[in-house]
């Protein structure tokens, strides 16, 4: 694996794809001053739609104001939807993109950042979504999921965030068998983008560079936008043509897949990356013995 730019997913021309407007939408996006969330304000503001934003923090925007809403907070939540579907005068499109990362060996007992990463990238999606859902249903509206590829590609030493996110999608399958009849529900799987959400991975000594491909944040954004503007929903949308690819592999060939990842693992562990990195020490020493 490498870290060169991947090309955004090409959009097939097929009558599922035809576009719908989004003018005149009313969309709610978590993670809103973020990386994701800043552009697809942005981009969804540009095509015509009312936006509203939830976040840790609130941003003043005329066009796309931030609330302030704790989503790891059981309350905060419903209080905190109530106020954006107020402000827009319901909610056609909820989407999901809070979301952190961090280092978290599988091998060692949970810790607190594996409840942090629980707590907000599965379980604040789930409070979201639900506060959200009755006037998803009354609009006919649709749910985008931003999971990641590490969904169905786990990566060693990061296992916290891979849990979270398959679980995300777990989440996103059952509630498209409860509500699917009213509410479209989308899922999409970006891979590594340069932001802020790998800084205490790389901070451990973790970085994924070398392991994980960078992609364009371009192509993540597209991919939500697509679930939105869809004639019909879209079930699960990988972000690049190589994520398509691994995303097949992983599913269809899981021991072709682990092999892969293995091998890019010991070539990092043999040319010391990982050396100083306290959390990977069991893996280190479990590929010196192996060679």
């Amino acid at each position: 694996m490498t870290t060169e730019q991947t090309r955004p997913e090409k959009t097939r021309p097929d009558k599922t794809r035809t576009p719908r407007t989004l003018r005149g939408q009313r969309v709610v996006v978590t993670g809103a001053a973020g990386t994701f969330g800043t552009r697809l304000r942005e981009d969804f503001v540009a095509a015509g739609a009312r936006v509203v934003g939830l976040d840790l923090r609130a941003v003043e925007h005329d066009d796309a104001p931030v609330l302030a809403c704790d989503l790891t907070d059981d309350d905060a939540v419903p209080a905190g939807v109530a106020a954006a579907a107020e402000l827009l005068g319901g909610i056609d499109l909820l989407v999901n993109n809070a979301g952190v990362g961090g280092p978290a060996p599988a091998e060692l007992a949970p810790s607190a950042e594996v409840r942090r990463q629980v707590e907000v990238n599965l379980l604040a999606a789930w409070r979201t979504t639900a506060a959200a859902l009755p006037h998803l249903v009354a609009s006919r509206g649709r749910v985008v999921f931003v999971s990641s590829r590490m969904a169905v590609l786990p990566l060693p030493l990061a296992a916290a965030y891979g849990v979270t996110k398959r679980g995300l999608v777990a989440y996103a399958d059952a509630l498209r068998l409860e509500v699917g009849t009213h509410v479209g529900v989308s899922v999409v799987y970006p891979s590594m983008v340069a932001s802020p959400i790998h800084s205490s991975t790389a901070d451990a000594g973790l970085s994924l560079q070398g392991v994980s491909r960078y992609e364009p944040v371009e192509g993540v954004v597209a991919a939500i936008l697509r679930c939105a503007t869809s004639r019909r929903p879209l079930r699960d949308v990988p972000t690049t043509r190589r994520g398509r690819l691994e995303m097949a592999l992983a599913r269809h060939l899981p021991a072709v897949a682990d092999r892969q990842v293995r091998r890019t693992i010991a070539a990092r562990v043999r040319a010391g990356d990982l050396d100083a990195a306290p959390l990977a020490a069991g893996l280190v020493e479990r590929v010196g013995r192996a060679r």
